[in-house]
């Protein structure tokens, strides 16, 4: 035991270099404490290299990543390219998640803790709550798309679903909406249940989703007698000059894809039993994951085309053409499954701890939750998802701007300002070394911010817009510094 202050805290570093900070009276009693946002003590930390491979894995498998390419190649893409952006994407956003995991197992903290330490007690709320309003347009999109898989499940099962209860509005019928809303409720219902269930869903989604996708992969190529159209049509661009402004704004967008986990994994990682586990688990997951199952959609798109006479990207739409209802319910119980995994882990776990962390004796993980869902309600996913070009070029690549900026901010503060080293206690006072707003980190992101999405108002400023994640990091990351050194000189 060791007095810090006024208060007894037991503090020991584990052999990798974690640390595990034990009960304390007085952090428990701090208005920025509550049980959700507590350290993992090391008796809790059980996440293995396969958890976060599952974990990636399980998240990949979803229906925005199966449509990733058609996106990019019908922007004038050959199969090839688009499969090239997809995996340089995946692997330059792999840099940010892998160093923003590092204080998440070292000493055990979720995300808007972590973002304590660069923006003070209070300042913590602004990244947080950016980061947690993009998952709530996440969540929605996710809760939309697998009402959609339920929708066609049902209408399987039961083939008057459809006209059931009416014609409903909004140009969706009452079923569809029922369908949402049931599989929103899913959602909620195993987020009440706690991380425990997150990981077990993540665990045995995993596989199940991979060797049905592989399935149907199988299927496609079979019946078509080949791989079909697609992979043997040319690529839109002969020159570099005419791929280039296609191509950099496509792999921002395809860095924004994950920008929100890039700032969120401690949220998973305090929960690693060692940083060697959790860097491998992502290392070999995430960028392989991505651009297999991608290249999946891809061959079973194209030959779809040879089947139906037209290719056929959504998989909801694939599916809901096979006679079978056997096949049909198998099929959308398995885009059920992954839909639930990636949304649960992707877009509610982060979000839940943010809204805690505004106000941590008010709102728990499991309220946090609810208010994710009930926001994602509020977006209205189904207008998001009316425009494939909006959901790559406005969605994606708008966001990724702001996240990259906040990125850069804690990336430079945890690495080269503190040099991993934080005072852990103090990350739940309100009197500690963090209190209050960190006005340097502000103004960071705000810098970062202005120049990613100065293009939107200021044409002359537009080619940073292609760049936005980019532009976000590296400006924002290098005031950040800048200004703690004009700080300390001055002091």
């Amino acid at each position: 035991m060791r007095p810090v202050r006024d208060m007894i805290v037991t503090e020991r570093a584990l052999p990798d270099g974690r640390v595990e900070l034990f009960d304390s009276a007085r952090i428990r009693a701090s208005p920025l404490y509550n049980d959700d946002l507590a350290p993992v003590p090391a008796v809790r930390r059980n996440w293995t290299t396969y958890n976060y491979a599952a974990l990636w894995v399980s998240m990949a498998h979803c229906i925005p990543t199966y449509m990733l390419a058609s996106g990019l190649m019908a922007s004038g893409m050959s199969w090839a390219q688009a499969l090239f952006t997809i995996l340089l994407g995946n692997t330059i956003v792999l840099v940010p998640i892998l160093l923003n995991s590092h204080p998440g197992t070292k000493y055990g903290i979720p995300f808007p803790v972590f973002a304590r330490a660069a923006y003070g007690t209070l300042g913590s709320n602004v990244p947080a709550l950016m980061r947690a309003l993009v998952a709530c347009g996440w969540f929605g999109i996710q809760a939309w798309i697998g009402g959609e898989a339920l929708h066609t499940l049902l209408r399987a099962l039961i083939p008057a679903w459809p006209t059931l209860l009416g014609a409903g509005f909004g140009g969706h019928t009452t079923t569809e909406w029922l369908s949402f809303l049931l599989f929103w409720g899913l959602n909620v219902a195993i987020i009440y249940r706690g991380m425990d269930l997150v990981r077990e869903v993540e665990n045995w989604a995993a596989p199940f989703v991979l060797v049905m996708t592989a399935v149907l992969v199988w299927w496609a190529i079979r019946t078509a007698n080949g791989l079909g159209p697609l992979l043997s049509r040319p690529a839109k661009f002969r020159t570099l000059s005419e791929f280039w402004p296609v191509f950099v704004p496509s792999l921002t967008a395809m860095i924004g894809f994950w920008a929100t986990l890039s700032l969120n994994m401690p949220d998973f990682t305090r929960f690693g039993r060692s940083q060697r586990e959790q860097m491998i688990g992502q290392i070999v997951a995430l960028p392989t994951t991505m651009s297999v199952f991608a290249a999946m959609g891809v061959v079973i798109t194209s030959a779809t085309a040879i089947i139906y006479g037209q290719a056929i990207w959504d998989p909801v739409q694939l599916v809901g053409r096979f006679s079978s209802p056997i096949v049909v319910s198998v099929s959308m119980l398995t885009v059920v499954v992954a839909t639930i995994a990636v949304n649960i882990a992707a877009n509610v776990v982060s979000p839940a701890n943010d809204f805690a962390n505004a106000f941590p004796r008010l709102i728990s993980f499991k309220t946090g939750g609810l208010i994710t869902g009930l926001l994602g309600i509020v977006i209205q996913p189904w207008r998001l998802l009316a425009d494939p070009s909006g959901y790559i070029y406005a969605w994606l690549l708008g966001y990724s701007g702001g996240l990259g900026s906040i990125a850069g901010v804690l990336i430079a503060d945890y690495w080269i300002v503190r040099r991993k080293e934080l005072a852990l206690e103090d990350l739940y006072l309100a009197g500690g070394a963090y209190r209050g707003w960190n006005a340097g980190a502000i103004a960071a992101t705000a810098i970062g911010c202005a120049l990613a999405w100065g293009g939107l108002v200021v044409p002359a400023l537009r080619p940073l817009y292609d760049y936005a994640w980019f532009v976000g990091f590296f400006a924002a990351g290098a005031a950040h510094v800048a200004l703690k050194r004009v700080t300390r000189s001055g002091s």
